[in-house]
């Protein structure tokens, strides 16, 4: 057996992966553990222990540790900026030199993480480069095995925000790289800290504000990032801040990623002052948000049909955190010449892990089986009697009942207007719940939107809430057809349903879309089902179960979020709890899903 740990570390959304003989057994972000902190940039022990677990071997029986970072490559573009640019380009060297010395003693590290002596460990480390590994992590767990253009663009990563690939077989091939300073990574986090959110990882924020405004400022965004045919793209100088020293992985006073700040003064000619987090949302910065939107989905557009031309395939596998834009996803389906594309449910760094892992099975150890991911649930899951301690302990209704039960009454609860907590199996891999570690709703009742942000999610009120539907009913109430288990694509819900959808559907009339199979998630889509019977809508509204925090990873921390926040209800295995007010409501579900077969 070759046992392979692939780690993303060092770096924001530091993870683990555990991959057997080729094949991925466990996957989890550090962040769902520990000090449960957003895009938790810190060493991953604590999810390197869990996926160890999962697969039930000793960190001592690994063969290779491969690490999502190679600082030897694009050492000539590194050496390159810093002779053109003296100052910034010491600093942004220095940087990368810390990085490549916290790469070393890699091996020791996992050693002491797993209550091992230093020495103890005889796996071999493997570096793999960031856009390589993201590219990787799609295309080896994706069904294509003939010729696949590969892509991969992000902010930046061993100093290269975006690579263009052609995979076939087993092989990847790099093709082209775009080096720092140029990012539209960064061009759209740019943006997103112009209009007030600051914090790592807020981009999907703008992306659903968008809708709100209109692209008034097509012009200033052509002209901060720009395109021609023999180039992928291109920021405008001097109107950009990145790469003056500062990194990612620092932590402020809250224990969260410090950002550097990516927009200069300049913008402010064009642009007006900043928005300060915290204060109100005009239809200036709803304008500004629509048009960096508009304008990231022209270069993404751009860059697509550059890729097609190197690599002239109807089949595309990319990742890379500008592949979380759900918008921009549909539409290269729509608008583009390929026609097939896959993207594993981790396309941010958190996924790095598998791809360095991967990547390592098929070009080091010489793996030739290919392995294709066809659901997310790689994280972990606990046990009844956990489940049932934690129910025990919350003092409030509770039944416990046969699985099978489940789905019925859950459906009940939620056909009668209770928002409830759905918490089964192992966790999800990826930012986005997907059927395990979800909240669910009505989508059909016009207030559910507002009840779950105020009450629960406690967010901005402009963001959307996702359809999760059965895969067989996804043309029936959206205009795209498209199979998105990992919730990937937003497409438009067709006119006819917008108004009986109103929970769902955005003010754009689109819908961040799951479509559910009955063979990746039985449970899942049995409840879906039942909700159909009773609605005549096999679609429930879906999104992650936490509160301002990581998605909850064990049955205490769902418990708690339960009892802390306006949930009405929460499924924790085949234990059903209900606030003391829902109490009658639960033993009507009871009672028309056969309550004789109900467990003492």
């Amino acid at each position: 057996m070759t046992a392979i740990l692939g780690l993303n570390i060092n770096h924001p959304d530091a993870s683990a992966a555990l991959i057997l003989d080729g094949r991925v057994v466990a996957a989890v972000a550090e962040e769902r553990f520990g000090s449960r902190l957003k895009h938790d940039p810190s060493f991953p022990q604590h999810a390197i222990r869990s996926v160890l677990s999962i697969g039930g071997i000793a960190a001592s029986e690994l063969d290779f540790i491969a690490v999502a970072r190679d600082a030897a490559q694009s050492r000539t573009a590194r050496i390159s900026y810093a002779l053109r640019h003296p100052l910034t380009g010491a600093m942004a060297a220095l940087e990368h030199l810390r990085r490549a010395r916290a790469d070393l003693g890699i091996g020791e590290q996992v050693a002491l993480a797993c209550g091992l002596a230093p020495d103890a460990l005889k796996a071999k480390t493997i570096n793999v480069e960031h856009h390589l590994s993201h590219i990787a992590s799609s295309y080896y767990c994706s069904p294509f095995e003939s010729v696949t253009a590969g892509f991969s663009y992000d902010g930046s990563g061993d100093f290269v925000s975006a690579m263009a690939a052609r995979c076939e077989g087993t092989r990847i091939e790099i093709l082209d790289r775009v080096h720092l300073p140029d990012s539209v990574g960064f061009f759209y986090t740019a943006c997103c800290q112009f209009v007030g959110f600051d914090q790592f990882g807020e981009e999907y924020k703008v992306m659903g504000l968008a809708p709100y405004g209109s692209n008034s400022f097509a012009e200033v965004m052509s002209e901060l990032i720009a395109t021609a045919d023999h180039e992928w793209f291109k920021l405008h100088k001097g109107f950009f801040g990145m790469h003056r020293g500062g990194h990612g992985t620092a932590l402020d006073e809250q224990g969260r990623v410090k950002m550097l700040r990516l927009y200069t003064d300049k913008w402010r000619d064009s642009l007006g002052s900043p928005r300060k987090p915290g204060e109100a949302l005009t239809e200036h910065h709803k304008d500004i948000a629509r048009s960096c939107q508009a304008r990231f989905e022209e270069v993404a557009l751009h860059c697509f049909a550059r890729l097609h031309g190197l690599v002239p395939s109807s089949q595309v596998a990319y990742a890379g955190g500008c592949a979380l834009n759900g918008v921009m996803n549909a539409r290269l389906l729509r608008d583009t010449p390929f026609q097939r594309a896959y993207m594993q449910p981790a396309s941010s760094d958190d996924g790095l892990c598998i791809g360095a892992g991967l990547w390592t099975w098929h070009n080091v150890a010489g793996g030739r089986e290919r392995f294709h991911m066809k659901h997310a649930y790689w994280g972990p899951e606990y046990p009844d009697d956990r489940m049932r301690r934690a129910a025990e302990g919350a003092q409030t209704p509770m039944r416990a009942m046969p699985i099978a039960v489940i789905p019925g009454v859950v459906a009940s609860l939620l056909h009668a207007g209770l928002v409830v907590g759905w918490y089964q199996g192992r966790s999800e891999w990826g930012p986005r719940a997907l059927g395990n570690r979800s909240i669910l709703a009505d989508p059909t009742r016009p207030e559910m939107k507002d009840v779950i942000n105020a009450k629960i999610k406690r967010r901005e009120s402009f963001r959307p809430f996702a359809p999760s539907v059965l895969q067989k009913a996804v043309a029936t109430y959206f205009e795209q057809d498209v199979f998105s288990p990992f919730m990937m694509h937003v497409v438009k819900v067709r006119p006819e349903w917008r108004e009986r959808l109103p929970a769902i559907t955005h003010v754009d009339g689109t819908g961040r879309l799951q479509s559910i199979d009955r063979d990746t998630n039985p449970l899942y889509y049995e409840l879906i089902e039942c909700f159909g019977r009773l609605s005549g809508i096999p679609i429930v509204l879906n999104t992650s179960f936490n509160e301002n925090e990581p998605i909850v990873d064990t049955p205490d921390q769902a418990m708690n979020c339960f009892l802390r926040t306006g949930l009405d209800a929460l499924c924790l295995g085949r234990y059903l709890l209900v606030k003391p007010e829902h109490e009658a409501r639960l033993a009507a579900a009871c009672a028309s899903e056969a309550e004789d077969a109900l467990l003492p």
